[in-house]
């Protein structure tokens, strides 16, 4: 997909029409299944024309939040707010929002033009004009050719590509992205991933992408909520999040990490000898978060503290060494390629002195 060649904006009648987005607001969101809350005052502003992620493990609540802003699912209490109006109590198709799932929904029955103009015609917009605007949406996402196809004559990637051309082409005000891309293989999914932020980049359109695949939000969002349990740990961009967690659980979600034992002693923590500063204050026994870029294969008399490998794992332009020390801790290291060290060869770690995480000893990260 990222050598297609998308229309000039004189060509597309979407393109033509490109806005600033949409302001989106959730004001002390909370919902409740039965006995069991999974919304916790949630309150999130969203600027026009960004890109958010809501990124978390299963059960977190974000999709469940999603579906509060679609309004498939009411709140118990709290407001949705969009361009500044509430719109609580709208229904869902009153709403002008364009949506995404995981499983493409596409009917079997209909040519891709005509499961692309489907919104357009329940709008009554004229067949001529209705077909025109399915086939700019199509030119968006490369698929115009295969216009009078029918949906399984596609792959799984194109037919994805064709539920977006549809979710775009009645020119949302708000575009939301449910896990869209968990059913494709992983080439496909960059592909579209990129895809789908370039898209949103020239449209201006503001868009909400629900995920529990950090590289995929790390790699298209503005910002990045990352939600536990019903509330939100933290919201910022993807270089804050992952260089300034703001919790443990942050921490350990957002980025790899390694866990080991340090003594804390307010603004600094104590690990293998080597004083390293903390990210936020803390005393006692903690665990610690090493990121694997932050440590270092160096000669055993260099280092602060030597074990075994256990296993180098090689990633193309990297490789990822793991590495048993004598306290039992395992500790992921990143490393030049070059670099091939042999299951069983004892090793030196270093530590670069950048800011860590920590929880105190014992701590659910959720």
């Amino acid at each position: 997909m990222s050598d297609i060649a998308l229309p000039r904006t004189a060509d597309n009648s979407l393109l033509a029409g490109r806005g600033e987005g949409t302001r989106v607001q959730f004001d002390g969101i909370v919902k409740s299944f039965g006995r069991t809350q999974v919304l916790h005052g949630i309150d999130l502003d969203i600027a026009p024309g960004e890109f958010v992620s809501l990124l978390g493990p299963s059960g977190c609540g974000k999709t469940t939040l999603l579906r509060v802003l679609a309004g498939l699912e009411n709140a118990d209490s709290g407001a949705v707010l969009l361009g500044g109006k509430d719109v609580s109590g709208v229904p869902t198709n009153k709403r002008d929002l364009g949506m995404v799932f995981q499983s493409y929904s596409l009917f079997p029955h209909l040519r891709v033009v005509d499961n692309t103009a489907f919104g357009l015609r329940r709008r009554r917009v004229a067949t001529a004009e209705a077909r025109r605007r399915a086939l700019d949406a199509l030119a968006l996402v490369g698929l115009q050719e295969h216009a009078d196809k029918f949906p399984h004559q596609l792959s799984g990637g194109q037919q994805q590509r064709v539920a977006l051309a549809r979710a775009l082409v009645t020119e949302p005000r708000v575009l939301l992205l449910d896990e869209p891309l968990s059913a494709l293989d992983a080439k496909v999914r960059v592909q579209l991933r990129d895809e789908i932020r370039r898209l949103q980049l020239r449209l201006g359109i503001t868009t909400v992408f629900v995920t529990h695949d950090q590289e995929e939000a790390l790699s298209v969002s503005d910002r990045i909520a990352v939600m536990d349990a019903g509330r939100i740990d933290q919201i910022g961009t993807p270089e804050e999040l992952y260089l300034r967690p703001a919790t443990a659980h942050v921490a350990a979600f957002v980025g790899l990490s390694s866990i080991v034992h340090g003594i804390a002693d307010g603004d600094s923590v104590r690990v293998w000898g080597v004083q390293l500063p903390l990210q936020t204050p803390a005393t006692g026994d903690v665990d610690v978060m090493l990121r694997p870029e932050n440590v270092r294969l160096v000669d055993t008399a260099e280092a602060v503290v030597t074990g075994s490998v256990e296993e180098s794992m090689f990633l193309g332009s990297m490789r990822r060494t793991l590495v048993r020390t004598a306290d039992g801790s395992t500790v992921r290291v990143q490393h030049a390629a070059r670099i091939r060290p042999s299951y069983g060869d004892v090793v030196g770690l270093a530590l670069d002195p950048e800011p860590v995480a920590v929880r105190q000893k014992g701590q659910s990260v959720g």
